[in-house]
């Protein structure tokens, strides 16, 4: 079964009145948590296109990618 329009816009919105109900303290937690939740999605990524790779590679290639990421955001 797949989420109507009306449900995922409604969702979106009770997201977005509880982001706005933060206190800052609670934003910047909840910016770390989502982006430690964002490295897992892809280090999981990395581990289906290395299966062979150990914790310490699939680790390094993160850190690869995330400089990477850093490079294009800094060029013009």
């Amino acid at each position: 079964m797949n989420p109507t329009p009306q449900l995922l816009a409604q969702l979106r919105a009770d997201k977005l009145d509880a982001a706005r109900h933060m206190s800052p303290s609670q934003k910047l937690l909840a910016g770390a948590e989502l982006f430690d939740y964002a490295a897992e999605i892809t280090k999981a990524g990395i581990r289906a296109q290395h299966p062979h790779a150990d914790e310490s590679q699939v680790t390094q290639l993160l850190r690869e990618r995330l400089a990477l990421a850093a490079r294009l955001e800094q060029s013009p």
